[in-house]
């Protein structure tokens, strides 16, 4: 049998427990937060009240601190792009809503996007209310990465996709709960409610797409490794490589943000490894057996890797002086 007919038989084999996963890992919509829960309810009347208080804790935060966030946020805007991404995979069909014709998988994909864009609602009101960031800036960012879209180096391939998210998103869960405990120690308790809810939902999500792949390392071991070690070779890249603001080219901010994260400690290469050794410890990849040849210097790799990776971020230097966004005036007023 084909690789590629393998694969969508070990999808529809998946896909018929889908709807436990739904269950088990995301919230019916009438029983999850929303983000007028955590900003200030425009329809009362203390509204104003709290929107100064916003703007008055908002000035504790320096400069790398607002990077970051506008940064955060504009990824998880980029919504749009990659619902539409997951949507191509092998295995997932846009059927309609009619009784029995929901694609498992589509489902999946619809309810995950519907979860992950309350994030940037409340990222954005709240960066629009704080006053500390140039929004016309930041919103062309937004768009110029929907327009731009992404390429995350895993094809059409359900396999890569679920080992880039099952990574991804506990990226970003870390990356939350580090501002959110940045914006506590500035006093900023609203923020940090945001930031923290915000992580609990993208930890859910992680170990969904973890098990994913777990459940397909007992169908498909030796692919399944194959995939990962391909995905670990390209190195994992967060969706906003390809962020840019007005007048740069594409993925020209990039760098320029990685290297505020690295600096407040909000996301490091250290991080990256250490996300790797738990994706490796919770597939068991040391443990599995019967693979092919190649599939067994695949896991070789894998288990090498962390401390390869170590050694030469040992190396590597992060710059120390920020780069002069559009987003933020430099002593974070406009």
């Amino acid at each position: 049998m084909a690789l590629e007919n393998i694969r969508l038989e070990v999808m529809k084999t998946v896909e018929k427990s889908i709807d436990a996963y739904v269950d088990k890992y995301l919230i019916p919509v009438e029983e999850i937060w929303q983000p007028t829960d955590l900003l200030p309810n425009s329809q009362d009347e203390g509204f104003f009240e709290e929107v100064r208080q916003i703007r008055e804790e908002a000035t504790e935060l320096g400069y790398d601190f607002w990077v970051v966030l506008v940064a955060d946020m504009v990824t998880e805007e980029a919504l749009p792009t990659y619902e539409s991404w997951l949507m191509d995979m092998e295995g997932v069909e846009q059927h309609g809503q009619q009784k029995g014709l929901q694609n498992g998988w589509a489902k999946w994909i619809r309810h995950w996007t519907g979860e992950e864009n309350r994030h940037g609602d409340t990222l954005n009101k709240y960066l629009y209310l704080s006053g500390r960031v140039n929004m016309k800036e930041v919103e062309k960012t937004t768009q110029y990465l929907i327009n731009d879209g992404f390429d995350i180096g895993t094809g059409r391939d359900p396999y890569r996709n679920f080992v880039y998210t099952s990574f991804q998103e506990l990226a970003t869960n870390i990356s939350h709960k580090r501002v959110g405990q940045l914006a506590k120690k500035k006093g900023n308790k609203m923020l940090a409610k945001m930031c923290n809810i915000i992580a609990g939902d993208e930890m859910r999500h992680h170990l969904a797409y973890r098990e994913f792949v777990k459940t397909i390392f007992e169908y498909d071991p030796s692919e399944m490794m194959l995939a990962f070690e391909d995905m670990m070779k390209k190195k994992i890249v967060m969706p906003a490589q390809f962020i840019r603001e007005s007048g740069q080219g594409i993925g020209e901010a990039f760098e320029n943000f990685s290297n505020a994260a690295q600096r407040l400690g909000v996301y490091t290469t250290q991080d990256y490894i250490e996300i790797l050794q738990k994706l490796n410890e919770y597939w068991e990849i040391d443990k599995m057996t019967s693979l092919t040849d190649q599939a067994e210097k695949a896991r070789d790799y894998l288990m090498k890797l962390p401390d390869r990776m170590t050694r030469i971020a040992e190396r590597i230097k992060v710059p120390q002086d920020p780069h002069q966004f559009a987003w933020v005036a430099p002593n974070g007023t406009l």
